[in-house]
């Protein structure tokens, strides 16, 4: 599999999100935020700033989900990134 262009596939991570009070949110608090967080399967030919294995921080309303392989991937554009760390 290899995206082209711009594109990037990724694996969405689901995560508890903890308030500093030190309080989980909900499922239905967490969906409210606008950024998900996911990791980078691997970057299209014209990305050359993300890297496989990156974890990244994107718009959650960015991309689409398809299967390949039997398997759920998220596939979002490099402008859809806002933070890598």
């Amino acid at each position: 599999m290899k995206p082209i262009g711009k594109n990037i596939i990724i694996h969405p991570i689901d995560e508890e999100i903890k308030t500093q009070s030190g309080l989980l949110l909900s499922s239905e608090d967490t969906n409210q935020l606008r950024y998900k967080k996911g990791i980078v399967v691997i970057q299209g030919t014209d990305v050359t700033v993300i890297n496989s294995d990156d974890t990244i921080y994107y718009d959650k309303r960015a991309g689409f989900t398809m299967l390949i392989n039997n398997e759920p991937f998220t596939i979002i554009q490099e402008k859809d990134v806002v933070v890598v760390v």
